[in-house]
């Protein structure tokens, strides 16, 4: 059973999405993949560090072939958050491929649409984007989002791939943060 608060860095954080819940919704973003990519095999390219545990059970879900990669995104050094970032560990030739963008969550979507600048240079057939969560409030970019797991509010969130000042990610729920 679920604690219904953590501890992280002296921060209290308060139950918010249950691991059930994460794990209903998943299910139903893999049915809406299994239909529009019927007969295909795309390329699954998961964004680390966050995305890991949304890809493993997103994947488990998807009903065709399939392959998997990951990729980082990475500023460049002395540059602020939201400038050009670089993509690291894309091995793989997407010409010609259905290439599925997997994120866990997007708020502003900086990191996204920087790696969709980069991909489309790849001469991929075609790039979705998908992600178990969604800050619409936050969001500051105009590319589409194709599968969208759950909106929520501009909170600062925790847990299931997403981390803390590092710490967090292997919580099964996500927590978001409570003010007491």
């Amino acid at each position: 059973m679920a604690s219904t608060h953590v501890y992280i860095h002296n921060s209290r954080f308060k139950l918010t999405i249950s691991e059930t819940r994460i794990q209903e919704v998943i299910a139903t973003v893999a049915s809406q993949m299994n239909a529009d990519l019927k007969g295909e095999n795309p390329l699954f390219l998961s964004v680390l560090n966050g995305a890991f545990l949304f890809t493993a059970d997103l994947v488990k879900n998807f009903d065709g072939e399939c392959e998997i990669s990951f990729v980082k995104m990475a500023s460049y050094s002395g540059t602020q958050s939201g400038e050009l970032k670089s993509l690291i560990g894309l091995n793989e030739d997407i010409t010609g491929r259905t290439v599925v963008v997997i994120e866990d969550i997007i708020d502003s979507g900086a990191t996204v649409g920087a790696l969709l600048k980069e991909l489309k240079g790849k001469n991929p057939k075609s790039v979705k984007v998908a992600t178990l969560i969604f800050k619409p409030e936050a969001f500051k970019n105009d590319y589409k989002i194709d599968y969208v797991g759950l909106k929520i509010p501009n909170d600062f969130i925790v847990g299931y791939g997403m981390d803390y000042d590092g710490l967090g990610r292997n919580l099964r729920d996500i927590y978001v943060i409570d003010p007491e």
